[in-house]
């Protein structure tokens, strides 16, 4: 068994199926090729760092970023969402 990847300041780096995974055990479903193609385009992916051209993320980086896309909970649609309805 081989000891996981980590950044010089002691961090654990997932590749993008680790990361996918971990994303998945907090409530964020997304496969790695979703992954890869968010940060392609630079649409406010997860942060990650690169050894050569492969892609890592920082576990607790990852963790803040999944947090930070759930919602608090609603119980209708935003009130700008409920504007476009009614045009």
């Amino acid at each position: 068994m081989t000891s996981p990847l980590t950044d010089g300041a002691g961090e654990t780096l997932l590749t993008r199926q680790e990361a996918s995974a971990h994303l998945a055990s907090l409530g964020v479903r997304l496969k790695p090729a979703t992954l890869a193609r968010i940060w392609s385009v630079g649409s406010g992916g997860p942060p990650c760092r690169h050894i050569r051209s492969k892609p890592f993320y920082p576990k607790t980086l990852l963790t803040d970023w999944a947090q930070a896309q759930i919602s608090e909970l609603r119980t209708a649609a935003p009130p700008a969402a409920q504007a476009r309805r009614r045009v």
